[in-house]
């Protein structure tokens, strides 16, 4: 599999991520011949929060993949903190601890990225500088990112942070599309034409932060899967059949390539627990999509072009 640079960062990661929100619906087994089989295809990202599940994913994943220090040299781990019941904490205790959690259930003594998981409207830069700072000083983190945030939101604590922010993950797939829509209709008085996320992809290209896509088979935000939903996404999953049987490659690979075709590097993060479909996927390229056939596939999923 490709590789490329994570943000600003020296990190040499897997174009493709495997996230692992869903590891604890496999016994430890079955969770064992997922990831290996990731690490087989070439998969290096594994990403995680402190929520998942409680964090038994991320303990499941150490006990699974028998986390040694030969392999985890080879391993980036990602995982995100901030998200409480009821509310969200991105002060510098929660961080702190959060992170401390993590390592234990991991089985490490480092993470390679944390993720801010989702905007505190509480957040204090500063705060969550001296807490960055902390990690990066005593070895637990070697980058930080967020997730689901805007520019202005980063801008906020960018300004206040002695290190760059290298991803911002973010929801994107053929249906979830207002990151780009807007600009595609700009100058147009009609909804596709109204910024929701203030021009976020556009300032992560100018900044090099990555953008991660996550749950890029999912439509809305949590309504479903589109892929075989037919009554919904009838004419998508149409387009999708005939890209895969011209191309050789899967529905879910045609996504992925899709993705992976935007000049914007984005690095999808794909959450199956299928070890087969895992490698139907990993057969994504972007240079297997024209620029026809991504805006087909645009169209296909409801879009519409001025």
């Amino acid at each position: 599999m490709k590789q490329m640079r994570l943000g600003t960062s020296e990190l040499q990661v897997s174009q493709i991520a495997l996230g692992c929100a869903r590891l604890t619906q496999l016994d430890q087994k079955g969770a064992a011949q997922l990831l290996h089989t990731a690490l087989e295809e070439g998969i290096n990202f594994f990403d995680h929060a402190d929520i998942y599940d409680g964090g038994a994913c991320e303990s499941l994943f150490s006990k699974a993949l028998e986390l040694t220090p030969s392999l985890r040299e080879k391993l980036v781990l990602q995982t995100k903190c901030g998200i409480c019941p009821g509310y969200f904490d991105s002060s510098r205790e929660h961080i702190l601890e959060s992170v401390d959690n993590s390592l234990k259930r991991l089985n490490t003594e480092y993470v390679d990225v944390l993720l801010l998981h989702r905007p505190d409207t509480l957040m204090e830069p500063e705060e969550v500088a001296r807490a960055f700072e902390s990690l990066r000083d005593s070895g637990k983190v070697r980058y930080f990112g967020v997730s689901n945030q805007t520019p202005g939101t980063m801008e906020l604590l960018s300004q206040a942070l002695t290190v760059p922010l290298v991803a911002d993950q973010l929801q994107f797939s053929p249906t979830n599309t207002g990151m780009i829509d807007f600009a595609l209709h700009a100058n147009m008085q009609i909804d596709a034409s109204v910024d929701r996320d203030g021009g976020i992809l556009e300032y992560c290209r100018r900044r090099n932060i990555t953008i991660q896509a996550w749950s890029p088979f999912q439509y809305g935000t949590w309504d479903g899967v589109y892929l075989g939903n037919e009554e919904k996404w009838g004419e998508l999953n149409r387009v999708l059949r005939e890209l895969s049987q011209q191309k050789g490659i899967s529905p879910e690979a045609v996504v992925i390539s899709w993705i992976l075709r935007h000049p914007a590097g984005i690095q999808p993060i794909v959450g199956t627990t299928n070890a087969q479909r895992l490698r139907g996927i990993c057969r994504a390229d972007g240079s297997l999509i024209s620029r026809p056939e991504w805006y087909r596939v645009y169209q296909a999923a409801g879009h519409k072009l001025p």
